[in-house]
């Protein structure tokens, strides 16, 4: 199965950027990218895996739907460092049954994705045994030397903005979300991001893990968190308020960023492709607080833990 459906493969990528040595080699080969900077280019590298029954249903779910998240929320990580995404090394763990048929349809979501941002599949590894399907891409990337936004460079006085709008993605957004490299991209011809990190786990508990990185807290403006309308639908049979799944719910793929207040000013009349709202700015105070009435209430922040064990 292996040597045709690479075969398969091959041609399918061919619409893709190639890198130097690609699919049917032990390793691939990757050219690093020329620029006229003087402090050159850093790599940047990001894997995830999504596993059948914790990620995705593969009975109630499409498998192009499927392989379409995998690539994007690699994508999405790589828009939270600043980054332009290049190439993708891809391992497929398949079902014993029907193993060639789901990797072709798996890989058709994930071509979709890469054609979106002209990145390569350089290569990875497929194997079949007796247990669920597991889809694993590492994302390589590449950024401007020192200049990839990390959680740990807010400033007291900053402002931190959202993306688009949280809550509700379990309606279906989240098996295609939309990866914010373009509004990356935007942000760095006009602004400096102090910080960054994308909503995988929750807007409230992905706000936290950046402000405890940075050693500051954030003072909020709840009313201007951006509430997706699938957090309204939801709320309707949940028993939850549509606050409480945009503050909580996770898989949204937006980016939390933070950057000076006056930048944050200077790109609220600039039209960047995507809403960028402004939801806060960063005390020295840790935590997340709300004002009300002059007086400070501290937010406890929820979403999904990754447990180890």
């Amino acid at each position: 199965m292996e040597q045709s459906f690479l075969a398969y493969l091959r041609g399918r990528c061919r619409s893709l950027p190639q890198v130097a040595v690609g699919i049917g080699d032990d390793a691939a080969v990757i050219d690093l990218t020329v620029t006229d900077s003087p402090a050159g280019l850093q790599t940047i590298a990001c894997t995830d895996q999504i596993i059948d029954g914790v990620d995705f249903l593969s009975d109630q779910h499409s498998l192009a739907d499927i392989g379409y998240k995998a690539m994007a929320i690699n994508l999405s990580d790589i828009a939270a460092m600043g980054a332009t995404p290049r190439s993708a090394l891809v391992t497929l763990t398949l079902p014993n049954k029907n193993a060639t048929r789901i990797a072709g349809d798996v890989y058709e979501g994930i071509l979709e994705s890469a054609a979106e941002f002209d990145v390569a599949i350089a290569g990875g590894d497929i194997s079949t045994y007796d247990g669920p399907l597991a889809i694993s891409v590492t994302l390589l990337g590449e950024v401007a030397a020192g200049a990839a936004w990390l959680r740990s460079g807010a400033q007291v006085g900053d402002a931190i903005l959202v993306s688009g709008s949280v809550g509700g993605s379990l309606h279906g957004r989240h098996l295609r979300p939309t990866a914010r490299i373009d509004l990356a991209n935007q942000l760095r011809q006009h602004v400096s991001v102090t910080a960054a990190i994308d909503v995988s786990d929750g807007l409230s508990i992905d706000m936290d893990r950046l402000l405890a990185k940075s050693g500051v807290g954030v003072e909020l403006n709840i009313d201007s968190i951006p509430i997706h309308d699938d957090a309204v639908t939801l709320s309707q049979t949940s028993g939850r308020t549509p606050f409480e799944h945009a503050w909580s719910d996770g898989e949204d793929f937006e980016l939390l960023v933070t950057m000076s207040q006056s930048d944050a000013d200077k790109i609220a009349s600039i039209d960047l492709g995507t809403p960028l709202t402004q939801i806060g700015n960063l005390t020295s105070r840790t935590g997340l607080w709300k004002v009300d009435n002059g007086r400070h209430e501290r937010l406890a922040p929820q979403g999904f833990v990754h447990e180890s064990g």
